[in-house]
């Protein structure tokens, strides 16, 4: 009878761990597509966030994606857009990965007039989710190329969507977000460009993302210091994994960001983003750059987005592998 219940015991204990397996495996992917392998260089936005259930999310694709071609994509199911800048959008994008160097990127392939964005949409049949008045813009670029433009998703402040199971919500950002007359194109596209106006496609954003493991982070896009920070993203969504932009000049500082991550957010980890420099040699932060002043300023574990190195997070926020 001993005996029995010993092989009783191992038999339960060996069944809590198989079923254990996938909770422990079931962590966030997030992979940075820069410039240059290995390193954090000035025009770096681009991110992949893989979830458990295998949907995978580029966040603004940017200059540093290789249109849909980009052999780092594989699978996209979801695009998410902040603001329509160039940086973050695409109207350029290096010829391959690796093209140029850290300190003087490729920008050598023109997106004009659709966006990096929209061509990768359209390579890889991906839905573009974004919030504002960017869904028609999207949903039109799409259509005037054969794409299909119900794939242009809006997810409107204060709402969300749920796209392969994972929950998406816009939130503010405060930062401009005109629309270049160069992706207008056309003779409306000249005049607009001749009177120096931008077309009206809404406010800035930024996105909160609820995975199925139950991670929730959120990706600031560019944006100064703002109430919402606290109100919001800390007191409503409880995010535990941040991206934000440090750049500062176009978007927060250094000390700035490193204020809402301490004072405001207050995630279990952060990446930063955008912090147009050269930010890395060897993998290693420069001494006395912005990023250096940020993750000496932070109070909770700084990781940085060296493009092509993945890290993983649990669903409390904490790094779980590529740390």
């Amino acid at each position: 009878m001993k005996m029995k219940s010993v092989f009783s015991t191992l038999a339960i204990g060996c069944a809590i761990v198989l079923f254990a397996q996938p909770a422990l495996a079931a962590n966030v992917k997030v992979t940075p597509l820069g410039g240059q392998d290995g390193e954090f260089c000035p025009q770096d936005r681009a991110m992949v966030f893989e979830d458990p259930n295998g949907t995978r999310i580029l966040y603004d694709p940017g200059r540093t994606v290789a249109g849909a071609n980009d052999p780092r994509l594989g699978k996209i199911d979801v695009i998410l857009v902040t603001h329509m800048h160039g940086d973050h959008v695409g109207n350029a994008h290096n010829k391959a990965p690796n093209s140029g160097t850290c300190e003087s990127p490729d920008v050598s392939v023109s997106d004009l007039p659709n966006t990096n964005a929209v061509n990768i949409a359209l390579g890889k049949n991906a839905k573009i989710v974004t919030g504002s008045e960017m869904p028609p813009f999207f949903a039109n670029k799409l259509k005037a190329n054969g794409g299909d433009p119900k794939n242009s998703i809006l997810a409107r402040f204060g709402g969300s969507v749920a796209v392969g199971g994972v929950t998406i919500a816009t939130v503010p950002a405060s930062h401009s977000n005109g629309l270049d007359p160069d992706f207008v194109g056309g003779e409306l596209g000249k005049n607009m460009k001749d009177a120096g106006i931008a077309g009206y496609v809404g406010e800035a954003t930024g996105y909160v993302l609820k995975f199925s493991n139950g991670l929730v982070a959120y990706l600031s896009g560019d944006t100064g210091m703002i109430a919402e920070q606290d109100e919001v993203v800390h007191g409503h969504y409880m995010a535990k994994l941040v991206v934000i932009n440090i750049g500062d000049t176009f978007t927060t500082g250094p000390t700035e960001a490193a204020y809402v991550i301490n004072e405001m957010v207050k995630p279990v980890s952060v990446i930063p983003s955008h912090a147009n420099e050269v930010a890395t040699k060897g993998g290693k932060v420069v001494p006395g750059s912005k990023t250096d002043a940020f993750v000496r300023a932070a109070k909770v574990p700084v990781y940085l987005p060296l493009s092509g190195k993945t890290i993983e997070f649990d669903s409390g926020g904490k790094c779980a592998a590529g740390c």
